[in-house]
C-alpha cells in the first residue's frame, strides 16, 4: 500500500510539473548598439537598422533615456541598459543582458538597400561606418577628419579616381579603428574634400579579417 501511495504521489508531482515544462522560451528583445553621437542625438543601431533618436524618443522597441558624451542609457522592455560608442551590441533575453558577438568577431546585418552600416570609433571618436569592399582604404570627409581631430598637415597629398573624377586627397594613418569589441591599429585612410554621410570602411581595415557573408549577415573574424 505504501508503495502504491508513493507511485501515486510521484504521478501527481509529475503532472504538476508538466505546465512548467510546457512554458515557451522568453522572447528575445531588440538588439541595440550605440553607433555614435551627433548633434545631441544618438545613432542607435537596432537589429541592424540605424536610427537617430533624441532623448525621450523611441524606435523599434527601444527608448533613449539619456545621452552624455559617448555614453547613453536606453529602455528596452522596461529594463534600462547602459551603452557606449563602439561597444558590443546588447540584447535582452528573458530580461537579462547578453553580449551578441564574440570579442574577436564582428557581426553585421544588412540595412535598407543591402548596405552594412555600423557604429564604431576612430582614434576614440565616434563615427558611422559604411562597409565598402570596393574601397582600397578607409575614406572620410574633411569635416569628419576635423571632428575626429586628425592633423592633416602630417599627411601625404595625392589624387584619387572617383565616380566624379579625380579629386585631391590626404593620405593618413589612423592610430586605431574600432568596431564592436575589435580594435585595429595603424590603419591607412584617405581624407576627401566631398561631404560623405558615412565613413567608408574599406580594405585597409577589412583585409585584416576573414570575411563571410550569409544572406543579410556579414561576419568578420579577426586574423591575429
Amino acid at each position: 500500500m505504501a508503495a502504491m501511495h508513493r507511485r501515486c504521489f510521484a504521478a501527481i508531482v509529475g503532472a504538476l510539473a508538466l505546465p512548467a515544462l510546457a512554458q515557451t522560451a522568453p522572447p528575445v528583445l531588440p538588439q541595440v548598439q550605440l553607433g555614435g553621437v551627433m548633434g545631441g542625438k544618438a545613432l542607435l543601431v537596432i537589429d541592424g537598422q540605424p536610427q537617430m533618436l533624441a532623448v525621450g524618443a523611441s524606435a523599434g522597441g527601444v527608448r533613449l533615456v539619456s545621452l552624455q558624451g559617448d555614453a547613453a542609457q536606453v529602455d528596452i522592455g522596461g529594463r534600462v541598459l547602459a551603452l557606449r560608442v563602439g561597444g558590443t551590441p546588447v540584447a535582452l533575453v528573458g530580461g537579462s543582458p547578453s553580449r551578441a558577438t564574440a570579442s574577436r568577431e564582428i557581426v553585421l546585418t544588412a540595412g535598407p538597400g543591402g548596405h552594412f552600416v555600423t557604429g564604431g570609433s576612430i582614434n576614440g571618436q565616434a563615427v558611422s561606418f559604411l562597409v565598402d569592399t570596393g574601397a582600397t582604404t578607409i575614406a572620410m570627409s574633411q569635416s569628419d577628419a576635423a571632428r575626429i581631430g586628425l592633423d592633416l598637415r602630417s599627411g601625404r597629398r595625392g589624387l584619387s579616381n572617383t565616380a566624379n573624377g579625380t579629386v585631391p586627397v590626404v593620405m593618413v594613418t589612423l592610430t586605431s579603428v574600432r568596431v564592436g569589441e575589435v580594435e585595429v591599429t595603424n590603419v591607412p585612410a584617405v581624407v576627401m574634400p566631398a561631404q560623405m554621410p558615412h565613413v567608408l570602411l574599406g580594405n585597409s581595415f577589412l583585409s585584416r579579417f576573414q570575411m563571410r557573408r550569409e544572406n543579410d549577415v556579414m561576419r568578420l573574424e579577426y586574423r591575429r
